[in-house]
């Protein structure tokens, strides 16, 4: 379409009433495009992700002309016309937004930027617009290259941190049968903190991909008190345990369940850690399991009040009154137990009582599918 025409058009976006004001003062990157998918309008912060220029000198261009993408060059009909544009989400979202409907795409792009290949990653949103009679449509884009490199990232870590530990467990289970009488207890301690390490690992990446909704359940069948004798025997040989008994209250009943024992265990760990944290030596941290209706309740005392402003934050992600860098266990625990677990928790703390936090869940857990 000839400049002048896409310039009448800018000017009658530009006159729309607050439309420069509100779009200049949004966080996500924004463009107007007429129907030949030309850019009438961009919102001012558009500059930080082309890499240079202005947002009036784009006016008449493509989104990935003004983006560098390297396939917009296409000698028959530059941006949107090439083979690889089909796969295009950007094109997608626009097309759709011409044809009078919303919708949201994910777009990967390559771009020559700086002497070298560069990745981009957005989400864009498009949604139609008239006026004076003409099609246009918004198109909203969020740069989450940054977040898809570090997820990469963090998968690569992951995977590979725990192969590491696992070899390393794997050998020093190994030594312990062939070492001397006198240094098995040395390498029994080894063991135990190569396992307590990887344990720490799996549980920040499930957490990590609980917080995506990527974290797939796998329900086994399981006892209760069975459940909670191996956390106990467990847990009296941690770290936090010393100089603190931990029980299991005489009066527990011994229920079967459907659950992911993965996550059961892990969310009950916590508790008991955190517990066995907010005790001085020489007291007792008791768990326990009763029937609440046609669920299961576990339940972690001790003898501790938490301050009231501990109480109204203690869910909350990064809040701990441990310090700084702490926080995510009781935040772990209601994000696994009520978006996975399908069940929900609690607390009560007082004087008299002491504190109590509950997990309370269904005998048969239905599996909440991982999303792609």
């Amino acid at each position: 379409m000839p400049i002048e025409v896409v310039q009448r058009q800018a000017a009658a976006v530009a006159e729309l009433p607050l439309t420069a004001s509100l779009l200049h003062s949004v966080l996500n990157h924004v463009f107007i495009l007429n129907e030949q998918r030309q850019v009438v309008f961009a919102s001012k912060n558009v500059e930080g992700l082309m890499g240079g220029g202005t947002s009036r000198q784009i006016l008449g261009l493509r989104p990935g002309e003004l983006l560098g993408c390297l396939h917009a060059e296409n000698p028959t009909g530059g941006c949107g016309t090439s083979l690889f544009c089909g796969e295009c989400g950007a094109l997608q979202a626009i097309l759709s937004g011409l044809a009078g409907r919303t919708e949201m795409q994910e777009c990967r792009l390559t771009r020559w930027m700086n002497c070298r290949e560069e990745a981009l990653d957005l989400v864009v949103y498009g949604s139609p617009l008239q006026i004076e009679d003409e099609k246009y449509v918004m198109l909203a884009v969020m740069d989450i290259s940054h977040e898809k490199r570090r997820h990469a990232l963090e998968r690569t870590f992951f995977h590979d941190l725990l192969n590491s530990a696992g070899g390393l467990e794997g050998y020093a289970d190994l030594l312990a049968n062939q070492v001397p009488a006198h240094l098995k207890p040395d390498m029994q301690i080894l063991g135990a903190g190569l396992r307590d390490m990887l344990e720490e690992v799996r549980a920040q990446r499930d957490l990590t991909a609980a917080e995506r909704a990527e974290l797939a359940v796998h329900p086994t069948p399981l006892n209760s008190t069975e459940v909670l004798e191996g956390l106990v025997q467990l847990y009296q040989k941690h770290q936090a345990a010393r100089g603190r008994s931990l029980q299991l209250a005489s009066g527990s009943v011994s229920l079967a369940l459907e659950t992911d024992a993965v996550l059961l265990k892990r969310v009950l760990g916590n508790l008991i850690k955190n517990a066995m944290e907010a005790v001085p030596r020489g007291a007792a941290v008791r768990v326990g399991c009763d029937a609440a209706e046609d669920k299961v309740r576990f339940w972690v005392q001790n003898p501790g009040v938490m301050p009231q402003s501990a109480q109204l934050q203690v869910f909350q992600r990064s809040f701990s009154t441990k310090g700084t860098g702490r926080g995510l266990g009781t935040y772990s625990v209601k994000l696994f137990t009520e978006g996975y677990l399908n069940g929900r928790v609690g607390f009560t703390s007082d004087a008299e009582h002491g504190t109590l936090f509950f997990v309370v869940l269904p005998r048969s857990l239905t599996p909440v599918a991982a999303q792609p």
